[in-house]
């Protein structure tokens, strides 16, 4: 029996791999979700985050919690891949694989925002239009919200998606922190503790919000040990394509951990 630790992408929560863990479960492994800070049902507000460790916080628990022998599959989606980077940075001896998913992965050089603020600086103006970017911090160190609209989540999250789990995202998405520089501080990860961990990255072919070619330059970035890809898989793969995503995962399952 492996152990999936399950991370969900910005503004969502643990709510978005309900149609996974089922998957992964009768499988016969063992799942367990997380709300990041300010997401989900986790109660804090959004301006209780200061840095990215008080973001991440929920999954560094979790992590401290398992046994000193026992390993997980760290598996991010989307924004949450900076979260996992961080937590693999702390807690490298915990983690056999860790599987980003249409998603931010940092490296070992740049700050871990790097990546993400790169994404930001290639939004069109119309896109950003659909974006709600709001200030919390000080005036020294403003810090940056996200919720993403409506029609963002249609258009660039969820064009292949069922209607009804994007429904089901519009009563639940809610503001996050956007994870920059005045977040996450200027200095880079390790490369003894995240840089030491076998990163698998799953591409998503139809990825209109993360496109195709942004998720092969963050690959480029920081080399992985594998790349698979989902053919027909919109930004949220757990929707669009969960059993070609669950059947992924318990690949890299079989290889890795």
């Amino acid at each position: 029996m492996k152990h999936y630790l399950l991370v969900h992408g910005g503004c969502h929560g643990a709510w978005c791999w309900y149609k996974v863990k089922p998957v992964l479960e009768d499988s016969g492994h063992r799942v367990t979700l997380v709300d990041l800070t300010a997401s989900g049902l986790n109660m804090s507000k959004v301006e209780e985050i200061q840095t990215l460790e008080d973001y991440t916080k929920p999954l560094l628990e979790v992590l401290d919690s398992l046994g000193s022998d026992e390993k997980v599959i760290l598996v991010a989606h989307s924004l949450g891949g900076i979260s996992v980077a961080l937590a693999a940075d702390m807690f490298p001896s915990k983690i056999s694989v860790a599987v980003f998913i249409t998603s931010f992965m940092p490296d070992t050089t740049n700050p871990p925002s790097y990546v993400f603020e790169k994404f930001l600086g290639s939004v069109s103006e119309e896109d950003r239009m659909n974006m709600e970017l709001g200030t919390y911090g000080t005036n020294d160190r403003p810090l940056t919200t996200i919720l993403l609209g409506t029609k963002f989540l249609a258009e660039k999250m969820y064009q292949l998606s069922p209607v009804e789990d994007f429904e089901l995202a519009k009563t639940l998405v809610r503001v996050g922190p956007a994870v920059t520089r005045n977040l996450t501080g200027t200095g880079s990860l390790t490369e003894e503790g995240y840089g030491s961990v076998t990163r698998v990255y799953i591409v998503c072919q139809e990825d209109k919000g993360l496109t195709t070619e942004l998720q092969r330059w963050i690959i480029e970035n920081f080399l992985v040990e594998e790349v698979m890809e989902i053919k027909d898989a919109d930004h949220m793969p757990m929707f669009s394509k969960p059993l070609e995503l669950c059947d992924r995962l318990l690949k890299i399952a079989d290889k890795y951990a």
